[in-house]
């Protein structure tokens, strides 16, 4: 699914701008309203996957919905249908994405459990830098034909549902859960103050990492051919994918708090490059640095989420995470933006850089 999704993610903001005639702050508005959908889905996905107590057959939905949109981007005509394309799309891997995460949390002992995630993130990563390579050969072999190339993405949308449903077997559980509403007071009690200073420093940390479509602008910007230009979204998932498991291994043995604030610290290096010039060669570096970041920290929020919530409300634990996390992708994609258009690519990773540096406070005063 991620060679699919990247196939067309890596193009849709060109094939927005130029094709379809779309502005920045358009562009910002899809990708903030189809990332924080796919967040905010996730709270409901989670919280029913813990009342029925089984997780593969929300994950072969939201993949099956996934797969469904694939079409529309190629037959869009307007904005219009590629921000609907992208909504199902979003909720569709909203749907499947807390209920897989607390399978993996469930099948992993908690000793291993950051190397699980880290690993999980690379794998997801590596689909993510394959998809942007085959648009990028693609665009080369039918000149520049963004409609074909998002009709080819259809064909491992498809895959990815049949390996799932035939290819993964969910475990049978020892008893029977006893059906309960997870998200009755008395249950969200049982979450604690330590999981909701992990929620609210997760949404500071999404304002500060509005979406990667900005990077491939950012790299059009400097001059890259329109064909070659999705080659920055490989150079941000090599990156990603190379250290999401080392990271989540090294995040076993140390201190989880302190390799998150590295993260940031990482992130915020990268806002500053990318905002100090457009040329290839520099957003390059802040290219890499970026993915590092996210390398870092995505697994690391997800094993830090895990550790602080009860197995039998670990679907809801990490819905309510996503559903606030994806109402500050919408702010973050919205506001990033809007100072595209008005202020340049400058102030927008400027300001990322200052979200970045309030979550780093975070940490510093986060409760014993």
């Amino acid at each position: 699914m991620d060679v699919s999704s990247e196939m067309i993610h890596s193009l849709l903001p060109l094939f927005l701008v130029g094709v379809l005639g779309a502005s920045a702050f358009t562009v910002g508005l899809i990708e903030g309203v189809a990332e924080s959908t796919a967040l905010i889905v996730k709270v409901f996905s989670g919280v029913l996957s813990d009342y029925l107590g089984r997780r593969k057959g929300l994950a072969v939905l939201g993949y099956a919905l996934g797969a469904v949109t694939k079409p529309l981007f190629a037959i869009a005509q307007g904005a219009g249908l590629v921000l609907f394309a992208r909504f199902v799309d979003r909720v569709g891997k909203g749907i499947r994405g807390a209920p897989r995460d607390a399978l993996v949390a469930h099948l992993v002992p908690r000793g291993l459990r950051g190397a699980a995630f880290g690993l999980r993130q690379s794998l997801d990563t590596a689909g993510a830098f394959l998809g942007p390579l085959i648009a990028v050969g693609l665009m080369l072999l039918w000149s520049n034909d963004f409609r074909a190339v998002f009709a080819v993405a259809v064909i491992p949308a498809l895959l990815s549902v049949l390996v799932l449903l035939f290819g993964v077997r969910e475990p049978q559980r020892d008893e029977t859960p006893r059906r309960r509403n997870p998200i009755r007071r008395e249950n969200l009690a049982q979450l604690g103050g330590a999981y909701w200073w992990i929620v609210g420093v997760g949404a500071v940390f999404t304002l500060a990492r509005f979406s990667e479509a900005f990077l491939v602008l950012r790299a059009q910007a400097g001059g890259v051919p329109v064909a070659l230009v999705p080659l920055a979204m490989v150079v941000m998932n090599v990156a990603y994918a190379a250290t999401a498991y080392p990271f989540g291994k090294l995040s076993d043995r140390v201190d989880r708090s302190k390799l998150l604030a590295w993260g940031l610290a990482v992130l915020v290096g990268a806002d500053l490059v990318l905002a100090a010039s457009d040329h290839w060669p520099v957003a390059s570096v802040g290219i890499v640095l970026w993915g590092v970041h996210m390398g870092m920290t995505q697994g690391l929020l997800a094993t830090m989420v895990a550790d602080v919530s009860p197995s039998d409300l670990r679907g809801t634990a990490f819905g309510f995470f996503n559903l606030v996390s994806g109402v500050a992708m919408l702010v973050a994609s919205s506001i990033a933006g809007l100072l595209w258009d008005r202020l340049g690519a400058a102030a927008t990773f400027h300001a990322g850089a200052a979200f970045a540096v309030v979550a780093l406070l975070g940490l510093v005063l986060r409760p014993r």
